[in-house]
């Protein structure tokens, strides 16, 4: 990883350095005034000075009561905190290690799959993406889970280009140790990998199965090693299981953390509830004195109310947070997988708009029906929106530079994007309205000079070049707008809600209405 490929650009590297340090500073820069996570931060302060406490996740030092999450969790904030001391920076600085690592690797698995130039899109992409730009600036374990998906998919690119069980089992290792972050969310990659290897893995059929099963084998142990450990070792001798209302480590995960998401109640499960998980009553002599009233609860002020309803990821915080450049990824995945339909079937190229498709689909398809109550829940989607967005970027430009029919899909997307980012925005009207004003002029003055570029053939390709820059700009405008806006605190998000912007939960989307109907 410290050496450039041989077939690599000498400009690649200065370029990612650059794209790398600019979301260095977007992750760090709030670390000065960032806020804890409430009750997480009291588990990694017993974590990190009980062996007993941080074994099994307890939240308090004499390990008598667990929090609603996995040990693996809080570790590496336990780890940061032993190395410079319990603070608030301390604890969120992991999260920023991990944002960075993520971008870098962002690069390596789309510059095998796609080339230098989408890779590098896709690491400024995902720099640029806000829910990023605010989650791995805060003390929160999606981080860490986005982070893990990324070096899986990273480890899964290297085994379905050569049909490597040894990377494809690191691959279902990393999914594994995502499971210890967030528990079911992890395993949500799984029929992406699954079916990008069956489909693409240049190697016999009975082999690719042989090595998929394998490698799920291996992430069910890793994932379930901490649900045994609490299984397996009596009741007496360890915390008790918070999430549940029978002691079970597998209620908490299966059900509290994972079916109940869905409307599904597994025995044993404590509800799920819309003001951030209220302690069950039959609990309350149980849980330690130190975690408070549970009808004081600090999570609730800080949590977003749970988001129902099957539009949510298109409409609102979720879509500002994740969603600006869906309509690249949708016209990506249409032309991509038609103009690869006739590939044989380890094609690389279709393999990765099959497997990136499948991520979105599956990750998409459960928010939309499952309870959502952070928005650093669909940080998820961050990977796959980027290598798609990045490679359509390429696909179009060179469609457009070869002229028919085809070229016209550049324009389309520029300006499906910017009529989207219109429509995004409009919905948040008070949020630096000169900066909306600004990205929607570049917008539309892209798209005319990619029109015109194509109307007038005497154009030189150096206005062509330029025409491409300024669409990709027009593109990047919004989301780009957004992120930045986490330099200033106010908009920066906090450790229970990652978002940037109007919907940071720091400042109001827009004034409220004078009431009485007076006007003002």
């Amino acid at each position: 990883m410290w050496h450039s490929p041989a077939d690599q650009p000498r400009w690649a590297r200065p370029v990612l350095l650059g794209i790398t340090a600019v979301a260095a500073v977007l992750y760090a820069w709030n670390l000065p005034v960032v806020d804890l996570a409430p009750l997480y931060s009291d588990a990694v302060k017993s974590m990190s000075g009980s062996w007993k406490a941080f074994l099994f996740g307890a939240v308090d030092a004499e390990a008598t009561a667990t929090l609603d999450k996995l040990a693996g969790s809080f570790v590496p904030q336990v780890v940061s905190a032993k190395i410079f001391g319990y603070s608030e920076w301390s604890l969120a600085l992991p999260q920023v290690i991990e944002g960075v690592i993520s971008v870098l690797v962002m690069y390596r698995v789309v510059r095998r799959w796609a080339g230098v130039v989408p890779g590098l899109l896709a690491a400024g992409i995902f720099t640029l993406t806000p829910v990023a730009a605010s989650m791995f600036g805060h003390s929160m374990q999606d981080g860490l889970l986005t982070m893990c998906l990324v070096l899986a998919v990273d480890a899964y690119q290297r085994a379905v280009l050569e049909g490597r069980l040894r990377s494809l089992v690191w691959a279902g290792v990393w999914v594994g140790l995502g499971f210890q972050a967030k528990m079911l969310q992890a395993w949500m990659i799984l029929p992406a990998l699954a079916i990008g290897y069956l489909l693409s893995a240049p190697t016999g059929l009975r082999r690719r199965v042989k090595h998929v099963a394998i490698a799920g084998a291996v992430t069910l142990a890793v994932s379930l090693s901490w649900i045994a450990l609490f299984t397996l070792t009596p009741a007496s001798s360890r915390p008790y299981v918070d999430g549940s209302t029978n002691n079970s480590a597998f209620a908490m995960v299966f059900g509290y953390n994972g079916l109940s998401h869905l409307g599904i109640e597994l025995p044993g499960a404590r509800k799920f509830d819309n003001d951030g998980g209220a302690i069950d009553p039959q609990q309350r002599d149980i849980i330690p004195a130190k975690r408070g009233n549970p009808d004081e609860d600090p999570t609730k002020a800080t949590s977003r109310p749970v988001q129902h309803g099957g539009a949510k990821l298109f409409d609102g915080h979720l879509a500002v947070a994740v969603g600006w450049l869906y309509p690249l990824v949708l016209l990506t995945l249409l032309r991509g997988l038609w103009w690869r339909r006739r590939a044989e079937r380890s094609d690389p190229v279709r393999g990765g708009l099959v497997m990136w498709g499948v991520w979105l689909l599956t990750f998409g398809l459960v928010f939309s029906v499952a309870d959502v109550p952070h928005t650093a829940y669909v940080a998820s989607l961050t990977p796959a929106v980027a290598a798609l967005s990045a490679l359509g970027i390429v696909l179009f430009w060179r469609a457009y530079r070869e002229g028919g029919k085809q070229a016209w899909l550049l324009p389309l997307a520029v300006a499906a994007e910017v009529a989207w980012a219109a429509w995004l925005w409009s919905h948040y009207p008070n949020f630096l309205p000169w900066a909306k004003w600004g990205a929607l002029a570049l917008g539309v003055a892209a798209v005319v000079a990619l029109v015109l570029t194509r109307v007038v053939k005497t154009v030189s390709p150096r206005l062509v070049t330029a025409g491409l820059a300024v669409g990709v700009a027009a593109v990047m405008a919004a989301p780009a707008t957004y992120a930045i806006s986490v330099l200033d605190p106010d908009y920066s998000g906090m450790s229970f809600d990652a978002n940037a912007g109007p919907e940071s939960g720091r400042i109001p989307a827009a004034p409220p209405a004078p009431a009485n109907g007076a006007g003002g």
